[in-house]
């Protein structure tokens, strides 16, 4: 394996800079959108109020949809690799941790943009919100626990990266890194703790990122009043799609890894046929639910319902439904017959992947807009969404995002998590017990706190302490509980990243190694 600092030039550098520039362009761009409708009022967009001219949700909450489900696929990859010891997905851990981050970066910048008062919601949304409401599961479990439970992970995988590039790395950058590795040595008491953090994250992240995008499906799937999203199986519905565009968004930032930074033998053919393979087969259990809920929606449910799933098949947005069918049987069919005929093609495999997510973005708008359109119980009249320029440039500066989190760090930063770099070495301190009972127990005292405080501010937002008011007795309960979901997280770190003892020779040394040292004597 190439040392780490060997795979942070591109291997074409003035096509980086031309991707830089692409990127960072359509980022401008979408500001300079956001901008416009700040100074001229959500009316430069296509939404409108259902019934009376469009919808209210239009194409930021399509992308805000689509940014969590390619958040979700990431982090799956890389907990499902440390927590079965999937040793073929270590390759793209780094870039599937970087891509979940990125990628809920841009779904809260969505949720931003589709706000008419974006400030009046970062406000009042962590001082009001409650727990009856799924918007609350979502500010908390997505953007609180889910996103600061993306970054621990990343930032504890990568610390023996960054001990590593802290003394080899580029010297205008190695405060970062030595901040990064936080005193990391590559002993074996090291790695051994972490061994044990990456479980349990993994053991924790993986119900919890389930948890989040089921909530996301419950914001549609419990409105029994709107025609076309009162169903049992959106939420399932919204976790397998997301892993199906989630996986493709993943395969495509491997192959651009491959090519850009010349990561060929880093980042093998195999790690991205066991992804594409696994995207397939969610492919063809979403074209099961597809399948099932239209057959619902057509056969035996209410005339509103009906009506709306005539729309989608056979109405105005039929072009799109096709499109998307086709795309999901082309994701399942083409690595079907790969497997049959024993062929690995990257050509393929890329093609895959980009109808995998042309798939899921028209489905997100199939289930977004057209039961805003044309679901109604009442008789209204019947309108359209049609997205303008406003709406297209955010959209554009969002996946911007994503492209130069991919092109900037890789300059940086290893995308590919190295093999055994440092020295591990079997040492042992006089007080190497004391060292292992004090970082149990301050990761226990930082666990016990958030769960304190997840306690109370969950109970506090339920209004249990209110005595019957609708506002909060404690002030800002809301973010009390996303607080503690935050710190319990913490409780890694404190346990991980706390120095051991150290020997004469300088190196870490925990309970573990006095004991194998004992063993030994």
């Amino acid at each position: 394996m190439k040392a780490p600092e060997q795979t942070l030039k591109p291997r074409w550098v003035p096509l980086w800079w031309i991707l830089v520039a692409v990127a960072m362009l359509a980022l401008f761009f979408g500001i300079w959108c956001f901008g416009q409708q700040l100074k001229y009022g959500d009316i430069v967009t296509g939404h409108r109020n259902p019934g009376y001219g469009g919808a209210a949700w239009g194409l930021y909450i399509v992308f805000y949809v689509f940014f969590v489900g390619v958040s979700f696929a990431g982090i799956s990859v890389s907990a499902l690799s440390r927590l079965f010891h999937i040793e073929i997905l270590k390759p793209a851990t780094r870039i599937a941790e970087l891509m979940t981050i990125s990628a809920l970066i841009a779904g809260g910048c969505a949720v931003f943009a589709d706000l008419g008062r974006p400030l009046n919601g970062l406000l009042d949304l962590p001082r009001l919100a409650r727990p009856q409401s799924p918007f609350y599961g979502t500010f908390t479990l997505v953007v609180a626990g889910y996103l600061f439970s993306s970054m621990v992970f990343f930032f504890l995988s990568a610390r023996h990266d960054a001990a590593y590039m802290a003394e080899h790395g580029s010297r205008p950058l190695r405060w970062l890194y030595r901040l990064w590795a936080t005193g990391y040595r590559g002993s074996v008491a090291e790695q051994r703790r972490h061994n044990k953090s990456s479980f349990w994250l993994s053991v924790t992240i993986l119900p919890l990122l389930v948890a989040a995008h089921s909530t996301l499906g419950f914001i549609f799937g419990i409105q029994a009043g709107r025609p076309g999203w009162f169903s049992a199986l959106q939420a399932p519905a919204f976790v397998v799609l997301a892993g199906v565009s989630g996986t493709g968004m993943v395969i495509l930032a491997l192959a651009a890894a491959r090519k850009i930074f010349a990561l060929e033998e880093e980042i093998p053919l195999l790690t991205m046929r066991w992804l594409t393979n696994l995207m397939a087969t969610l492919a063809m259990v979403y074209l099961y639910l597809m399948f099932v809920e239209e057959l619902t929606s057509t056969y035996a449910a209410p005339s509103a319902d009906r009506q709306v799933a005539h729309v989608i098949v056979s109405g105005r947005y039929a072009p799109m439904f096709w499109i998307t069918v086709a795309c999901l049987v082309l994701t399942f069919a083409i690595p079907f017959v790969m497997r049959l005929r024993k062929v690995t093609s990257l050509p393929l495999m890329i093609a895959v992947s980009l109808l995998a997510n042309v798939a899921a973005l028209l489905k997100r708008f199939l289930i977004v807009v057209p039961s805003q359109t044309d679901g109604s119980f009442i008789p209204m009249e019947h309108s359209g969404y049609s997205p303008t320029i406003i709406e297209y440039g955010i959209g554009a500066g969002l996946f911007g995002i994503l492209v130069l989190a991919v092109l900037l760090f890789g300059r940086i930063f290893p995308l590919v998590p190295s093999g055994t770099l440092l020295p591990a070495s079997k040492t042992t301190g006089a007080d190497s017990r004391t060292r292992a009972w004090l970082r149990f127990g301050v990761a226990s005292g930082v666990a016990c706190a958030a769960l304190l405080m997840i306690t109370v501010g969950l109970a506090d937002s339920f209004r249990l302490f209110s005595a019957g008011e609708l506002d909060p007795r404690i002030p800002y309960s809301p973010l009390i509980f996303a607080g503690g979901l935050m710190l319990l997280f913490c409780s890694a770190i404190a346990y991980e990243a706390l120095p051991g003892t150290k020997s004469s020779s300088g190196v870490d040394v925990d309970q573990d190694d006095a004991g194998r040292h004992d063993c030994a004597d």
